[in-house]
This record gives structure tokens, sequence and C-alpha cells, in this order.
């Protein structure tokens, strides 16, 4: 190989803030909050704020009845804004160079809920469904078979750190296994997460609120990011990653922090920079008690409070198995499309829990004074499946 440096070359993304990368690039620098929209028919009794994506997605009717589904169509939408770079690198590389690495929770469950609803109704199963589009390895599939690659296709399931993970095909590059990667991930509205979620008393009916001493819970939210991933110099490099698994409860982090501390103390190092070179951290920042509690002890070790901070939850809704791949792009076009060096904001009620370390969020209108070099994207998981992405200006 000729340098073991990865770089994300294209980004292609949709989720609750726009259909593509200038309308999410524009809602993340806005001045006041966007995405979330009041939705009353997912959860019946409940009226929620959701990240539902609001855009038309493309239509499948050309693909097997199995490849459909709106998870699929997400990840359609952001494939398409890469796409001529894509097809590009397969022809360049060869089918067989380059892989197709996607986290997904949900998949096809929407499917599988909206066919259920029609067999109690009219006693049939939809002729527009198919078992298939439940399946979780459906996403790496449809993505292959779009581009018409040949390489490895793999689909990372890990709940909400899976997209992140995902990104780690790095190493596929590094090892010369491949010459480009498509990775990325999509998770799509459901009532089976929404209500999930809802029964762990996990959701807020407003806008979320993160590392308030008022936070109540979390936005679900939906989209698809995906990345064109070479060895080949790019607007983004790919520094670092770590991966972790501290197995403390099912749905709890360790309080302690200590798993998510080990995964970024190894992106850190694998991206051979010091805690005082990272320029902002996009946090993890559910809005639950839990979570921001672990989250905050942990920044405040590793990296200290004086970086900035902020949780872009509030904007997108927490996507789950799509989230880090999507906040990801965001760091991507902090880094790379932000002319002005905004800091993407902290949107909040402002209301501290004195019971947390006071890190540094970021407030409206906040400005990078130096332009920025090296960012932290933070995925943390339900049964203690961490990742930590560590993203550089290319």
């Amino acid at each position: 190989m000729s340098s073991s440096a990865v770089y994300l070359n294209e980004l292609g993304v949709i989720c609750a803030l726009g259909a593509d990368r200038a309308q999410v690039r524009e809602g993340l620098f806005a001045a006041q909050p966007g995405g979330l929209h009041d939705n009353d028919t997912l959860l019946p009794g409940r009226t929620l704020a959701l990240g539902e994506v609001q855009a038309p997605l493309p239509d499948l009717a050309d693909l097997p009845v199995a490849l459909r589904g709106r998870n699929n169509g997400l990840l359609d939408a952001a494939l398409g804004q890469i796409r001529e770079a894509v097809d590009a690198a397969v022809a360049r590389f060869g089918a067989e160079r380059v892989a197709v690495i996607i986290g997904t929770s949900t998949s096809g469950i929407g499917e599988s809920e909206h066919a259920l609803r029609t067999y109690h109704r009219d006693g049939v199963w939809p002729a527009d469904f198919h078992y298939a589009q439940q399946e979780m390895g459906t996403a790496a599939r449809f993505v292959r078979e779009r581009i018409g690659s040949t390489g490895p296709a793999w689909t990372i399931s890990t709940a909400c750190s899976s997209s992140a993970k995902a990104l780690s095909a790095a190493r596929l590059l590094r090892a010369g296994v491949v010459d480009a990667v498509v990775a990325g991930g999509a998770d799509s509205m459901c009532r089976f997460t929404v209500a999930g979620f809802s029964a762990l008393e996990s959701v807020s009916a407003v806008r979320c609120n993160p590392f308030s001493v008022n936070r109540s819970g979390i936005n679900i939210g939906e989209g698809a990011a995906l990345f064109l991933m070479t060895r080949e110099p790019g607007p983004v490099r790919l520094s670092g990653w770590g991966e972790s698994s501290d197995a403390h409860h099912m749905s709890a982090p360790d309080p302690q922090g200590r798993g998510a501390i080990d995964a970024m103390q190894q992106a850190l190092d694998r991206a051979g920079l010091a805690p005082a070179q990272i320029d902002y951290v996009n946090l993890h920042g559910t809005a639950t008690g839990h979570n921001d509690a672990m989250e905050s002890q942990a920044v405040a070790a590793v990296l200290g409070t004086q970086v900035p901070a902020s949780s872009t939850k509030p904007l997108t809704g927490h996507t789950l198995g799509a989230s880090g791949a999507i906040e990801a792009a965001l760091c991507w076009m902090t880094l790379a499309d932000n002319p002005d060096q905004h800091l993407p904001t902290h949107w909040w009620d402002g209301q501290a829990d004195d019971a947390l370390p006071a890190l540094a969020l970021v407030a409206p209108g906040t400005r990078a004074a130096q332009p920025l070099q090296h960012v932290l994207s933070h995925s943390f998981a339900f049964g203690g499946s961490n990742a930590v992405l560590a993203l550089a200006r290319g």
C-alpha cells in the first residue's frame, strides 16, 4: 500500500434536517433548531416530537420485492448523492475491490408492521411485502446490488453504535483487502422502536434536552448517511477509531463510563492525537439520565471540560443504528463544508445539572477561533457497545 491513511472522499446524507447535504448543512448551522415534527399517529394516545424525513424517497419498484422498503429508500437517497463517484470507483478499481459496510438496527421492521396491520384488516398478506425485507443483511445487499460491486458486503447491527462501527471498515483499506468502501448506515421510523423506548420511559414528548437537569429522554429519528472511503486524499480523513464493549447492563451504560473512556482513548491513540488537539466533540447526548451522566464523566476524564461539545440529536432525533454515520456526516460538514468555522450548537434549556461535570456546551452562533482540524464523534449503545470516531481535516 502507498499509504495507510483513509479518507472520507464523498458524503451523501438524508435526515430530519433535509434531503441532501446542502439542506442538512443549512439546518445544522441555522440560528434556530429545526428538524423535528410532532407525530400523534405512530404511538396511539401520545403526541411525540420525532425526527421524520419529510422528503419523498426514491421509487424502488424496479427492484425485487425483497429489496424494497423505507430503510432501503433512505439508503438509496443517500447513495444517489454520491453515485457518480461510487460508479467511478467501481470502474477504476474493479467490482471485486469495492466493499459495502452498512450499520442498521430497524432494517425492515416498519414494513413488517404494515404487513401485519394489512393482514389483520384484510385477511391477506400484502403483495408488496417479502419476509426478507426485515432481515438485517438486506441493507448491505441492497447497496451492493445497486452499485454492482462484488466485494465484501456486511451489515452491522450493534444498536446505536452500528454505523459508527461500519466506518471501521477502514481496516479493509489499510489491510489492502479492497480499494474503496461504501460505508455508513440507515434506520427508518417504526412503531416497534418508539413503543420500546417509551416502555423504558426514555422518550420525550418535546424536543430533547441533553445534559439539562430537566432532561426527560430521546426523540426517535430516521435517516441515512453514506461515505465513499478510499486511500486517495479527500476533504476529511478518518484518522482514528475506538471500540469497546463494557457489557455493564442490557440497556444502561457503565455509570463510570469505563467503556466510553476506553473507546475515546483508542480513537486518540490510533489517530496519534493528544486530548488538547481535539477542537470539537459531537456527543452521543441522548438526553437520558444515565447516558448523559456517564458521557459527561467520560469526556471530563479524557478531554477535560474546556473542549467545545454539543449533541445534535435535538435536530435529527436519535436515528439509532444510523446515528453514528449521520453524526459523522455532521462532523464531516463541520470540518470540510464550513467556511465560517461555525460549531454545531448545543440546543437545550441552559439549565445545567450540577451533578454532572460542566462541559463546554456550544452556544448559538459560536465560531472556532482557529480553523478546525480534529473532531471526535461518540456513539454509545445498549449493551455497552461503544464506538468513537476521530475525523481530521483532509
